[in-house]
């Protein structure tokens, strides 16, 4: 199924690791990121922690405000290529 395919391959896990080392990189706390996401802190430190699934508007999100393809955070690519 679906969840044993995703999980597989390290998916959310790696979604959670790629988020949060950008964000670290970039010398962030999660608080920045949050206001950034319009979020709480507490919900961003989830994402991070991979007890919830990042909205797909907020990897948009991220993925334009660190200049980097979408498939990076997801752990498809393991080139974070500048978006065009």
């Amino acid at each position: 199924d679906c969840d044993s395919i995703q999980n597989e391959g390290g998916f959310f896990v790696k979604l959670s690791q790629r988020i949060r080392a950008m964000r670290e990189d970039h010398d962030l706390t999660q608080t920045d990121i949050a206001k950034l996401l319009n979020t709480s802190q507490t919900v961003y430190s989830r994402y991070e922690r991979d007890e919830r699934t990042l909205p797909t508007e907020m990897l948009y999100t991220l993925a334009l405000y660190y200049n980097i393809s979408a498939d990076y955070l997801l752990g498809l690519t393991d080139e974070p290529k500048a978006l065009k």
